[in-house]
């Protein structure tokens, strides 16, 4: 487990969403850390990564609490991954497996720009993985990827030689 501080502030759900899977809620320490939680997941990248980032891209739906607070923080803009029938003027989706089955993720025309992607949590890496795709399908460049918790116990995801930076740890 994660010796970060901020870990002793998430609450432990047994068999969420699903029988068998204990999920991490992170609603208490939003509630009452948002500030440093924000803070710990900018530091994941230095001053110089920063200023080499033009926008922050958030994963459907929690991606998007700490994706925007980086975009107002670090005065980028910000960058919505949605699931399929919420996003105007689609470009281009992908599928992907879950633990539990499949989901899609869709995503508007890019510009070109560098981009950080951001979740909060990698369990398999199937999300982050299609959406690192899709960013870069849609004309973005995936120059980092984040999250708050990593369950490091099931996965080992790297994309593209790129390893997932986060604040939390889990390897049980």
């Amino acid at each position: 487990m994660s010796q970060h501080p901020l870990a002793q502030y998430l609450a432990q759900v047994p068999d969420f969403p699903k029988p068998g899977i204990l999920f991490s809620d992170i609603s208490p320490l939003l509630k009452t850390h948002f500030n440093e939680t924000i803070d710990a997941i900018s530091d994941l990248f230095s001053a110089e990564e920063w200023a080499n980032i033009d926008c922050i891209a958030g994963i459907e739906s929690r991606g998007f609490i700490f994706a925007s607070a980086l975009a107002y923080k670090h005065n980028k803009g910000f960058i919505k991954v949605r699931k399929p029938g919420k996003l105007p003027n689609v470009h281009a989706s992908v599928e992907y497996d879950l633990e539990y089955g499949t989901d899609k993720l869709e995503m508007q025309k890019g510009d070109g720009s560098n981009l950080i992607l951001l979740d909060d949590l990698i369990a398999t890496g199937g999300s982050m993985g299609a959406a690192a795709e899709l960013c870069e399908k849609v004309g973005y460049k995936v120059v980092g990827l984040a999250c708050l918790i990593d369950l490091k116990a099931l996965n080992s995801f790297v994309y593209k030689e790129m390893s997932v930076r986060s604040v939390m740890q889990f390897d049980d």
